[in-house]
């Protein structure tokens, strides 16, 4: 076994294959960084080049990528609160707060060094526990995987802040809009409203650049100045601090890269919950993480970053050991496998030893070079943070439009990023988790899936399974207690906190909340003529979703008449329309929310414009119109930065990624247009 493992680097280590690994590297690196792209995008675009290559040299420079999406994806998750992939995004979290304090530096140093440890840590137990774990593998089933999707929801209040009511109706509007699309069992078309576009659901990326990138985007160009609002020196500095802080919270590191490692090697639950399901039993075992987590604790991007990267690792142990994909990403790996004639199952332990370990090597140092280059330019990268956001925005908000219209190359995806981004801004302002909402969403149709399995297999005695009682058990708990401990803090609080009795308050938030309420309700009604397993599991959602609403527009409906004023999270005193002892106030739109009411109006702009110009025409327009008009930059550096983008784009997308843009109504008017150097993108 040891020969066969020295075998294995110094066959990696050979000049050629060792630069394909830094090929996949580099690439991954890349991939990462583009928000929207992801691993499967990379595998995709690389495999048709692995055909002329040995298997040792294919199979490392399509793990390097693999790997190594995890470690690039955090630089957009820190800088702009964009997560890269939706592997990042609970690294948003805590590492946007950081930059947003000067710590760029510092979350960056934590996050690649996290990530390089976990990446290791991966690679180590996939070294040793493919003949250990073939038995506790098989042992998970669907009632398992149910339970620990069911765990999840329990973090929730963890994802939630200080207002958990607002955290649950939040995750259970995620579950109810997982619900949507063509049911798998019953063939029930579940709130499509007659469009092919939601027969499948509603997409994940698309949901999770909306509910994040939007927002983070338009709040940077209310505010204006630069991400980092600390100088120079604060900003720019802290990457030894961040290293010696994930040295000094290694049993976190190793707690969370077991959680990564061992949930990667489930079939099915994916890479877009395990990091959230890491950050939150760091947030219930790290001391004091309930005051200070999502608020720029640098622990909850060491969490998040160990287990995403540690997951690779475990998602190969089913892949390789069964044939049976970890993830979508190993699926393409197991493609390339069939193309280079490798076999999965007992002769990778055998016959094929050598290559096993050559995989272990790989992910090794695949995770050294990735987290190196990533150092090396850590400094640069922390500068960004200093930039001004006038240039920024238009920038990141164009590759974030692109990233979503290649999802599907639809353009509906936009369409979905701009009504997901207006609803996470107005969940920001009015202080309801998008987290918990994504979470919900990610978990709603795993719960659901693996309840109808389990179900069909043993009846509602699967819950009585040792496993399964003990995590359903955890899950109530983790829920119940955390909403008890609020209300019994209310209970507790002094009397004169609440002298004068209450007020009504009818506000924006309040009418939020009530529209909210509506939402369930009609989800509710419009379900009951569905088969029975098409609307169980969304009557449930929709049941829990208007019993926490309504105690959420009581709590914002009657307000102690003392607090007359609040300040909304972005800083903007709000103006209420209070009926009490205060009279009556009139509300206004701040310059700042006129800015940031602008920013949707130029996604809305883009949309418009792709139908007349074409997409990337539109991407160079958006671009130019924000820096000049907006940004109110010089015509030159204008026009220099929009074509820089333009380029980017048609290299990356049109001739690398190869997308088929929609046809466009100046292509149709001048069809001599696309003879030329424009083909294919009209």
């Amino acid at each position: 076994m040891f020969e066969a493992a020295i075998d294995a680097i110094f066959i990696i280590l050979d000049p050629v294959r060792f630069g394909f690994l830094t090929i996949g590297v580099v690439i991954g690196l890349a991939v990462g960084i583009v928000p929207g792209l992801g691993g499967l995008v990379g595998l995709s675009i690389l495999l048709p080049f692995t055909y002329a290559l040995d298997p040792y040299a294919a199979i490392a420079m399509l793990l390097a990528l693999s790997s190594v999406v995890a470690t690039g994806d955090t630089i957009p998750a820190v800088l702009f609160g964009v997560p890269g992939t939706v592997g990042s995004a609970a690294t948003v979290v805590d590492g946007y707060p950081m930059a947003q304090k000067g710590e760029a530096g510092r979350a960056f140093g934590a996050a690649f060094s996290a990530s390089l440890l976990g990446g290791l840590f991966g690679a180590m137990m996939l070294f040793v526990s493919i003949p250990v774990l073939r038995p506790l593998v098989l042992i998970i089933g669907p009632p398992e995987l149910f339970a620990l999707c069911l765990f999840g929801i329990s973090l929730v209040a963890l994802l939630s802040g200080s207002n958990r009511l607002k955290g649950l109706a939040a995750a259970c509007l995620g579950l109810l809009m997982s619900a949507i699309g063509d049911d798998p069992n019953t063939a029930t078309p579940r709130w499509t409203f007659n469009t092919l576009y939601l027969f499948d659901g509603v997409p994940l990326v698309p949901l999770a650049l909306g509910m994040f990138a939007l927002p983070e985007l338009a709040g940077l160009m209310m505010r204006g100045g630069t991400i980092s609002r600390k100088g120079s020196s604060a900003a720019i500095a802290g990457q030894w601090q961040g290293i010696r802080d994930t040295f000094a919270n290694l049993g976190l590191v190793f707690r969370s890269s077991v959680l990564g490692a061992g949930l990667g090697a489930i079939p099915g639950l994916g890479a877009s919950i395990i990091d959230w399901i890491a950050y939150g039993v760091a947030a219930k075992t790290e001391k004091g993480a309930d005051k200070t987590f999502g608020h720029g604790d640098v622990r909850g991007v060491i969490a998040s970053e160990s287990s995403n990267n540690a997951k690779e690792g475990g998602s190969l142990i089913p892949t390789i050991a069964f044939g049976v994909p970890g993830t979508a990403s190993m699926a393409i790996l197991l493609g390339a496998f069939q193309i280079h004639g490798i076999v999965p199952g007992q002769t990778m332990l055998t016959e094929k030893l050598d290559l096993t370990y050559a995989m272990v090597w790989s992910i090794a140092l695949a995770n050294v070079l990735g987290a190196g280059i990533c150092f090396l330019f850590a400094n640069q990268l922390a500068r960004l943070a200093l930039v001004r956001v006038g240039i920024l925005v238009p920038v990141v908000l164009a590759v974030t439009l692109l990233g979503a219209f290649q999802n599907s190359a639809s353009i509906q995806d936009v369409y979905a990023v701009i009504a997901f981004g207006l609803l996470g801004m107005i969940m920001k302002i009015f202080g309801w988790s998008r987290p918990a909402l994504v979470l919900g969403f990610v978990l709603g149709s795993l719960i659901e899936r693996y309840l109808v399995i389990s179900y069909s297999l043993a009846g509602v005695g699967f819950l009585l399974r040792p496993i399964v009682a003990i995590i359903v058990g955890m899950t109530i708990l983790g829920i119940v207690i955390p909403v008890f401990k609020t209300m019994i803090a209310r209970w507790r609080r002094p009397k004169q906190q609440n002298r004068r009795g209450f007020a009504l308050v009818i506000n924006e938030d309040l009418i939020f909340a009530a529209l909210i309420v509506v939402v369930f309700l009609s989800a509710f009604f419009t379900q009951q003529d569905w088969p029975l397993k098409a609307r169980l599991m969304p009557n449930v959602f929709a049941g829990a979703g208007i019993v926490f609403a309504i105690w959420v527009v009581f709590g914002v409906a009657l307000t102690s008449n003392n607090k007359r004023e609040e300040t909304r999270s972005d800083g903007v005193a709000a103006k209420f329309l209070i009926f009490g002892f205060s009279g009556l106030r009139e509300t206004y739109l701040t310059p700042s929310a006129l800015r940031g009411l602008r920013f949707f109006v130029y996604c809305l702009g883009f949309v418009i414009l792709v139908q007349i110009t074409g997409v990337l025409i539109s991407v160079f327009l958006l671009t130019l119109v924000l820096l000049s008009w907006e940004s109110r930059e010089k015509l030159w550096m204008a026009l220099c930065i929009a074509g820089g983008v333009f380029l980017f784009s048609y290299g990356l997308f049109h001739l690398l990624v190869n997308i088929p843009w929609p046809n466009s109504m100046l292509g149709d008017v001048f069809p001599a247009l696309r003879d030329s150097f424009m083909t294919d993108i009209l």
